[in-house]
Parts: structure tokens; C-alpha cells; sequence
């Protein structure tokens, strides 16, 4: 696993979301919240597995984040995630307790995915300005 830079993670702790698009298709993606737990990026589907964009990172293990201008290939982990604890804790933190409820429910447990950052051809890896 390559890890993010600290230029990739300033950016990311200073936006409330991004927008995944999962696989190789050129469609528009969703747009989603997420969080840095020890300099790895989660994100959750509170609908949970059944829902289909975290359909589509299980399927195809990879695609790419934007984050306002700034675009990144991805590696898109379904399984092995951190503790749930401490993402709970990190979705409360970052968007309330309301909000951070829909995050911690057992269904969006289920379907919490990581995502890493793919190393381009050329070796480098980073958030594409």
C-alpha cells in the first residue's frame, strides 16, 4: 500500500467529502463524506452493501477520488478495514452526532471501504493537480 503524502492529507482533512467513482467507467460518481483514521482515508455506505456504488468498489477494487479540482486514482479495499470504533469516532467528530449516527449504524459497517492511493505507471503517487 502506498501511503497518501502530507500534501494529499492537508487537502483531505480541509474538504467535508469527495466524489468516488468506482471501476473505469466515465460516469459522474458520488459525491460522499469521509474521514482519516491514522492517515487512512475511509468512507461508508450508510444504506450499507446493497448500495450501489459500494456494489461497484467490492466489484472493481479500484477507480478514482476528486476532491474540488483535484483528482487521484485509487485502490479500493472492501475487506480488512480498521476497527469500527474508531471510524464511529471520526465520523462524529467530522460531521455530529447526528450524522456521525448514520455512519455508525451496523449496516454502514458492513460497508465501510478504504481507499488508497494507486501508484501511477511512472511510480509516483498523489493527489493529480
Amino acid at each position: 500500500m502506498t501511503p497518501w503524502t502530507p500534501e494529499d492529507l492537508a487537502l483531505l482533512t480541509g474538504s467535508e467529502s469527495l466524489v468516488l467513482t468506482a471501476g473505469d467507467d466515465d460516469h459522474l460518481g458520488v459525491e460522499i463524506g469521509m474521514v482519516l483514521v491514522g492517515g487512512e482515508l475511509y468512507v461508508r455506505a450508510y444504506r450499507g452493501v446493497r448500495s450501489s456504488w459500494y456494489q461497484a468498489a467490492h466489484k472493481h477494487s479500484h477507480g478514482q477520488i476528486r476532491v474540488g479540482a483535484v483528482a487521484r486514482d485509487v485502490l479500493l479495499e472492501t475487506r480488512d478495514t480498521r476497527p469500527a470504533s474508531e471510524i464511529d469516532a471520526a465520523y462524529r467528530n467530522k460531521y455530529g452526532q447526528a450524522a456521525g449516527a448514520l455512519a455508525a449504524s451496523r449496516r454502514a459497517h458492513a460497508a465501510t471501504i478504504r481507499i488508497d492511493p494507486a501508484t501511477s505507471s511512472n511510480g509516483a503517487a498523489g493527489l493529480v493537480r
